[in-house]
């Protein structure tokens, strides 16, 4: 009786339709893990359907909506992450929201998956863009900060945590000492006193998806590509 093989392989899609797919594919290629990464890049349904998981990148949230829409892409995506893991960095992160506020006119489609609002340039127009240091203690080597890089990056408004979705587990916050525009801060967080603290989650996981606010792509730290394929996809493969 012949047995099943298991694989030694997990196939990683990055949507490269706009935005920074290719320093994501250079940061996957770079790791060492138990299990053989392959990149695909993914721009039709056919190349989604090859992934065990999936990365959003950073860009253009509304561009990217347009794109995936004309490319028959949403509602495969929509599929996709009912039973498979997704990260969104960035302009990722607004697309795989349930509600996204300061939209272009018109709005634009989301993705949904995660149980979070969010505002779309957060702290401010590309001038405003900086970096920060980011204590994790989940990294590989966490007593070395990640430097985040903030690019008109999105803010989170809200969580939304319910007893019919997995948990929302926050992984990184932003330094208060270095948060841009601190005395514009507002109360969201249901149930929260602290005007700070929804604003400051910059990193976030809920089940097999992952959200970050910032660009871990645009550093030459791999960890949180490490992070994503170590805790959010290769569990699910087991």
């Amino acid at each position: 009786m012949a047995h099943a093989q298991v694989s030694n392989n997990v196939t990683i899609g990055i949507l490269a339709l706009q935005g920074a797919f290719a320093e994501h594919q250079v940061a996957l290629q770079k790791l060492s893990c138990q299990k053989k990464i392959a990149v695909i890049l993914v721009r039709t349904a056919g190349d989604l359907s090859a992934c065990d998981a999936l990365i959003i990148p950073g860009g253009e949230s509304t561009t990217i909506a347009l794109l995936a829409k004309l490319a028959g892409l949403l509602e495969p995506l929509r599929a996709f992450l009912q039973n498979k893991p997704v990260w969104g960095t960035c302009a990722g992160a607004i697309l795989l929201a349930q509600a996204v506020e300061n939209t272009k006119k018109g709005g634009q489609e989301l993705l949904g998956g995660i149980s979070v609002t969010v505002a779309r340039n957060g702290w401010g127009s590309q001038i405003e863009s900086f970096e920060a240091p980011l204590s994790i203690d989940g990294l590989r080597d966490p007593t070395t900060p990640f430097m985040g890089v903030f690019i008109r990056a999105p803010v989170v408004l809200a969580l939304h945590p319910s007893t019919e979705n997995p948990p929302i587990e926050i992984i990184a916050r932003l330094p208060l000492n270095v948060v841009p525009n601190a005395q514009k801060l507002m109360v969201h967080d249901e149930g929260d006193s602290d005007p700070r603290n929804s604003q400051s989650i910059v990193a976030l996981r809920q089940g097999r998806h992952m959200l970050t606010t910032f660009h871990p792509e645009l550093t030459k730290d791999n960890r949180f590509h490490e992070y994503f394929v170590r805790i959010c996809v290769l569990p699910t493969l087991l």
